[in-house]
């Protein structure tokens, strides 16, 4: 089954959320008794397998970071509330994926599994916007919507409800792709599982400004976003806005919010625009408009006429975006006459002087000087954007060894990091140790769920050993076989479910 682009994703959430609200265990597909969380898990993973496939899925790691910044905040206030009980904690995956799509979406999956377009990190004006759409998702998740769904389709095998969801991502903005999914999984009825419950919105909403706020965001960011999106829905949206279709805007909706952050409101502070935001809103927007007259409108926009009046995190956010774009054609010379009026304006915000720090580094790799690139990251640093960073300039600069080290050490608390496991992959091939790069190569694609061409890369190791090529590594032969025969039992779960 072949998997419609991210974009499509906007439908998904609504697929997925038409629930009601359940503290109870959830029901098993196929009968009348109840569904594990492992179960609702297995389900997830099954479409996220496929949402790693995409062509629009990316790896950004200074977005990733970024995000990632505002989501643990949020999980760790769910976890102090008890919204997010330990069995849930553990057993799901509790993962956002990023999708470079231009459209303001956001979705949630079963067990765990969130994922966020550009557009909508690009639309939003301050962090505190960001995190209401995360924390309405993951009050999703936390208080069991998901499983309504399945409820309702018990009877339907697991391989059919993982296509039901599909159809569902699908049908989009692709009727006919979605048309060709739903007849190949015969689940027609998927037209009538596209609105969320109202209730299930609202109990989301309140739950979702309790963990924000807990969170230490300001509750005006959740009103913020309930305008935009109003605001919108009277405009009549043509597609921009597919987070409206699976999380429709009524008045009741609109009047209970409004309520609830007056109530909550108190004295805080307003939500502002801060310059951190401002610039990776910036790159998203720039990831997410990736065309060749879009990157040089950019630097148009960066250079017209009153810019200078506007307040200086709008001069920030145009340069930042003016800087990344033509690093992205190649331009460097340009790139670093943008870097140097963006400079001076982050200066006074660490946060925002280090993402300017990250964007001049990258400048550095794209124009061929990766020791310059190592001095402008910290080697040191704990961050996976400076360590990834760090690890490119070392490869280049041929110290292979210090990158796999650092690598190594990561991938150890981080096994789930793709793009870490390919450069660690590198480092071992340039050292000459081809066992250990091809044991990189298959964990890479376990982080990514891709377990079939995983064990491809296991196998490869394994003949590779046999033939005695892997110069005495025997600890890491033995890891290998313990790995193989791990992943292998993965697939025979997967072709049991079929």
């Amino acid at each position: 089954m072949s998997l419609p682009p991210l974009k499509y994703l906007a439908v998904a959430l609504a697929c997925v959320l038409a629930l009601a609200p359940a503290r109870a265990q959830l029901p098993t597909l196929g009968d009348s008794s109840e569904m594990s969380t492992v179960a609702e898990r297995k389900l997830g993973e099954r479409i996220a397998r496929e949402l790693y496939r995409d062509p629009d899925y990316i790896d950004d790691p200074v977005l990733v970071d970024y995000v990632q910044s505002l989501w643990q905040p949020l999980l760790q206030a769910a976890r102090a509330r008890g919204d997010l009980t330990s069995e849930l904690d553990d057993r799901f995956e509790w993962q956002v994926l990023l999708g470079k799509d231009r459209t303001i979406n956001a979705f949630a999956l079963p067990g765990g599994w969130f994922g966020l377009h550009m557009g909508l990190i690009a639309a939003t004006a301050t962090r505190d916007e960001l995190a209401s759409v995360l924390a309405h998702e993951l009050s999703h998740v936390t208080q069991r919507h998901i499983s309504r769904l399945v409820t309702q389709q018990n009877k339907q095998a697991p391989l059919v409800m993982a296509g039901i969801l599909l159809a569902a991502i699908a049908a989009g903005k692709n009727p006919d792709a979605a048309n060709a999914v739903v007849a190949g999984t015969q689940a027609l009825a998927i037209q009538n599982q596209l609105n969320f419950s109202r209730d299930m919105e609202r109990e989301a909403d309140r739950v979702g400004l309790g963990v924000m706020t807990q969170a230490g965001f300001e509750p005006q960011g959740f009103a913020a976003m309930f305008e935009k999106l109003q605001q919108a829905s009277r405009l009549n949206d043509a597609g921009n806005y597919p987070y409206l279709r699976t999380h429709p805007m009524t008045t009741e909706r609109v009047a209970e919010m409004q309520s609830r952050q007056q109530l909550v409101a108190r004295s805080t502070t307003p939500a502002v625009t801060t310059m951190d935001h401002a610039l990776a809103s910036a790159r998203a927007r720039v990831i997410a408009n990736g065309g060749i007259d879009s990157l040089r409108g950019f630097a148009a926009e960066a250079e017209a006429q009153g810019l200078a009046a506007q307040p200086a995190v709008r001069q920030a956010g145009a340069y930042y975006a003016a800087a990344f774009a033509t690093i992205k054609q190649r331009e460097t010379a340009a790139a670093a006459r943008w870097l140097a009026r963006l400079k001076p304006l982050a200066a006074a915000d660490a946060a925002s002087a280090r993402l300017v720090r990250l964007l001049e580094a990258e400048l550095a790799l794209a124009a061929g000087d990766a020791a310059r690139a190592l001095m402008l990251v910290d080697a040191s640093s704990t961050s996976r954007p400076e360590l990834l960073l760090a690890a490119q300039a070392q490869l280049e600069v041929r110290r292979a060894a210090d990158a796999a080290q650092r690598l190594q050490t990561w991938v150890s608390t981080h096994p789930r990091d793709a793009a870490a496991w390919q450069l660690l992959a590198r480092a071992y091939t340039a050292q000459a140790q081809p066992l250990r790069a091809i044991r990189a190569e298959a964990e890479a694609q376990v982080a990514v769920l891709d377990y079939k061409a995983a064990m491809d890369r296991f196998k490869a190791a394994q003949d590779l050993a046999r033939r005695g090529s892997g110069a005495g590594d025997h600890i890491e032969a033995s890891i290998i076989d313990t790995r193989a025969r791990a992943v292998d039992s993965l697939l025979r779960e997967q072709a049991l479910e079929r």
